[in-house]
């Protein structure tokens, strides 16, 4: 399966994909980094192994929908034809999400539905929570929803900054990133209405014990 990855800053979620790519019969081929930061560390990243590159500067764009048409030229002419989004910080039009429905997946710093948004890690430790995490997800209009594929819970400590909170929940984004993409390209990976199947059971919410039982706090 070939793939793109839209990144806008030092990719280490991209970094953790093009590592996993080095596998023994990974199933699944970074063709093209799209950028709308010229100076993205992540382009960097790509460029050392040897996979092409784009900027795709968004404010050069009349708008949302003519940026996103340009991006979707610069992936199927990669020939593309799935859509990693890595620390993106662009909000997509609604016919950029359709034309990608169910091709087109993000990674959240927050166990899902749970703190969407930004500036998550401090919302957490603000809300007194014992518990956050990462997902990963297929992308729809709405921010930070669509039908959860992984999650990975991560305790919160006592004493906690929001940057040592950010950095041990980045550890396990490395891990479920490359594992939600190997699923996807391998077959095993289904969405009926807004459930993903995994093999044809629903995905199994492994830190569901865990997990916060009241999400309303977002």
């Amino acid at each position: 399966m070939k793939v793109a990855v839209l990144i806008s800053g030092r990719g280490s979620n991209l970094q953790a994909l093009i590592d996993a790519g080095t596998e023994p019969g990974w199933p699944a081929e970074i063709v093209l980094v799209i950028s709308n930061v010229a100076g993205a560390e992540g382009l960097e990243r790509a460029e050392k192994a040897g996979i092409a590159t784009a900027v795709i500067d968004h404010e050069t764009f009349d708008g949302r929908q003519a940026f996103d048409r340009a991006m979707t030229a610069a992936i199927e002419d990669a020939g593309a034809e799935f859509v990693c989004l890595a620390g993106f910080m662009r909000l997509l039009s609604d016919p950029f999400i359709e034309h990608w429905r169910d091709r087109l997946i993000n990674i959240h710093p927050s166990l899902l539905p749970a703190f969407k948004g930004l500036d998550v890690h401090q919302r957490v430790l603000d809300a007194g929570e014992e518990v956050s995490g990462c997902t990963v997800h297929f992308v729809r209009s709405e921010m930070d929803a669509g039908p959860i594929i992984v999650q990975a819970a991560v305790p919160v400590r006592p004493g906690d900054t929001p940057e040592a909170l950010a950095a041990r929940v980045l550890e396990q984004e490395h891990k479920i990133y490359p594992r939600a993409l190997r699923l996807i390209a391998e077959g095993r990976v289904t969405v009926e209405g807004e459930r993903v199947l995994i093999d044809g059971q629903e995905a199994a919410k492994e830190d569901e014990p865990l997990r916060r039982k009241d999400t309303k706090k977002n």
